[in-house]
């Protein structure tokens, strides 16, 4: 299926949205996505720092969806200690724009509101 065909049909529009929402939706995945966006490879102290408030049992779960959803690529190497690390795949590089739309929005959205607010101070 192509963009046009699922921008022609509202079937398809949402399944393809929620193709999406499933793969990247919860409270932590576009952020350990975000962080991941930022290196090569990191591993999994190097993720947990990025993301504040973030615990290591929850880390792990999302990880292991991530990965379980062809995001990321978890590579274990044979050292002593043993050194585990996460990389985004290609696929998950396509997400930079999207994720970037979304942090334009946010600021946008956010001053918007900040207007708003204080302009209905100044009314009120």
């Amino acid at each position: 299926m192509t963009f046009e065909q699922a921008k022609s049909c509202p079937i398809q529009f949402v399944l393809a949205m929620t193709d999406t929402l499933n793969v990247i939706s919860g409270k932590w995945k576009l952020q350990i996505i975000g962080s991941l966006l930022f290196g090569k490879s990191r591993r999994f102290t190097e993720i947990q720092r990025t993301i504040p408030k973030i615990t290591p049992r929850m880390l792990s779960k999302e990880l292991k969806e991530l990965e379980l959803n062809g995001i990321l690529k978890r590579t274990v190497h044979d050292s002593t200690p043993v050194l585990v690390e996460y990389e985004l795949t290609e696929s998950a590089r396509q997400l930079q724009e999207v994720m970037d739309s979304m942090i334009h929005w946010g600021i946008n959205h956010r001053e918007e509101t900040k207007r708003e607010i204080a302009s209905e101070k100044l009314a009120g």
